[in-house]
C-alpha cells in the first residue's frame, strides 16, 4: 500500500516513531528470572492431561443460522462469525504451536476443528494485532492463496504481504475507522485497546493492535483481540453496541502483565462497561502462554457474579452456536484434569 506509512504518521496513536496507549500505564518489561523460570520449566497442570475434544462443523455451516448469528470457535482467538449473511474470521491460527519456532511442551492442546481447506466461503478476515498467538506466518502462507480480504490495524499489511497476502486485499484502518465488506451491509470497525505489538526484541510497538466491532444490519458483535481494562471499553460499547455477542480474552493472565491482558475478573468488569449481553470467553484453552492451570480463567470467569440480565457461553470447539438461542454455559472441560 502506497500510503501505508502516511497513515501511519497521521494516527493520533502514532508518537515519536511507535504506536502507544492512549493512557500512560506500567513499562512492558521482560520477564523476571522467577516467572522465566516456572514459565518454561513450572507448573505441569498447566497442560490438560489428554487432547481437548472438539467437534467438526463443516456440515453444520451448509445451513443459515436462525437468528442471523452463528459463531464457531477454532481455539485461542481464531472464530468464525456468521453474521446476517457474512462470514468473518478472526487472528486465524490453524498452526500447532503460538510461536515463531516449536517449543517443547508448548503444542496446541486439541486438534484445529476444521481445516484451513475445509473452510466455507469466507468474506473477511480480521487480523487484529501482530503478536505470534494471532498472527500466524504457516497460517497465513495457506489462506493467501485464497485470495480473501483482510482487515487489520495500521501497518500490520506489511507483515501479511511479507507471507504472500495480496496488498490489494489488505486494508489497514485506525482507531475509529470502518470498513464495509462489499455487498453484505456489514461493517469492521476498528476500536481502542490496551496493548502492545512487535514479533522481536526490535521491533516494539511498529504496529498498532485493535479491537473490533462487527456491525450488520440486524447484530452487532464485540471481539476484543488483546487488551488490559481501559475507560475507552465505555465509550466503544456506547458508539458501537448495545451488542448482541461480546468476545473477550480471559486466558494467558498474570499479574506481572495484567495491564495488556484482561484476565477472567477484569473480563468481567470489560464485559458490564461495554453493555452486557451475551459473552464468549476467548484466548484460553488452547496454548500454554502462562503461569495458570489450562482450565482456570474459565472456572473462574464462571464463578463470579455477573449481572442477571446477562448470560456466559462456551460451546466446544468446533460447535457452531447461535449465542440468543444458547441458555446457559456448556462446562464440556469439567472431566478433563
Amino acid at each position: 500500500m502506497k500510503d501505508r506509512q502516511g497513515k501511519i504518521r497521521k494516527s493520533k496513536q502514532f508518537h515519536n516513531g511507535r504506536f502507544r496507549n492512549t493512557y500512560p500505564m506500567r513499562p512492558i518489561g521482560g520477564p523476571s528470572m522467577k516467572l522465566f523460570g516456572e514459565f518454561f520449566f513450572g507448573g505441569k497442570k498447566r497442560n490438560p492431561s489428554r487432547p481437548l475434544p472438539v467437534e467438526n462443523p463443516v456440515d453444520k455451516w451448509s445451513s443459515q443460522p436462525v437468528s442471523g448469528l452463528r459463531v464457531t470457535t477454532f481455539g485461542h482467538s481464531t472464530v468464525l462469525i456468521e453474521i446476517d449473511g457474512a462470514r468473518i474470521l478472526t487472528d486465524p491460527v490453524f498452526s500447532d504451536y503460538a510461536a515463531p519456532f516449536p517449543l517443547p511442551g508448548r503444542k496446541r492442546f486439541h486438534p484445529v476443528p476444521a481445516q484451513i481447506s475445509s473452510l466455507p466461503k469466507i468474506d473477511a478476515i480480521i487480523q487484529s494485532h501482530d503478536h505470534y498467538d494471532h498472527l500466524s506466518r504457516w497460517s497465513w502462507k495457506k489462506i493467501a492463496k485464497l485470495g480473501i480480504p483482510v482487515i487489520t490495524s495500521l501497518g500490520v499489511g506489511a507483515r501479511l504481504e511479507k507471507f504472500g497476502v495480496d496488498p490489494l486485499l489488505i486494508t489497514e484502518i485506525d482507531w475509529w475507522e470502518s470498513h464495509e465488506i462489499p455487498g453484505t451491509g456489514v461493517t469492521l470497525t476498528a476500536a481502542p485497546a490496551q496493548h502492545f505489538s512487535g514479533r522481536s526484541l526490535t521491533d516494539r510497538n511498529l504496529t498498532l493492535w485493535s479491537s473490533w466491532g462487527i456491525t450488520g444490519p440486524r447484530n452487532r458483535v464485540f471481539f476484543s483481540g488483546d487488551t488490559g481494562l481501559t475507560d475507552e471499553l465505555e465509550e466503544i460499547g456506547k458508539r458501537l453496541g448495545p451488542f448482541d455477542l461480546v468476545m473477550l480474552e480471559i486466558g494467558a493472565s498474570n499479574p506481572a502483565w495484567a495491564d495488556i491482558h484482561l484476565g477472567p475478573v477484569n473480563a468481567m468488569r470489560a464485559f458490564e462497561m461495554l453493555g452486557g449481553g451475551v459473552l464468549l470467553p476467548i484466548h484460553w484453552g488452547t496454548f500454554d502462554l502462562a503461569l495458570h492451570r489450562w482450565k482456570e480463567p474459565v472456572e473462574t470467569l464462571l464463578s463470579l457474579k455477573k449481572p442477571a440480565d446477562s448470560q456466559i457461553i462456551t460451546p466446544p470447539f468446533g460447535r457452531p452456536v447461535e449465542p440468543s438461542l444458547v441458555a446457559e454455559p456448556t462446562r464440556w472441560w469439567e472431566p478433563i484434569d
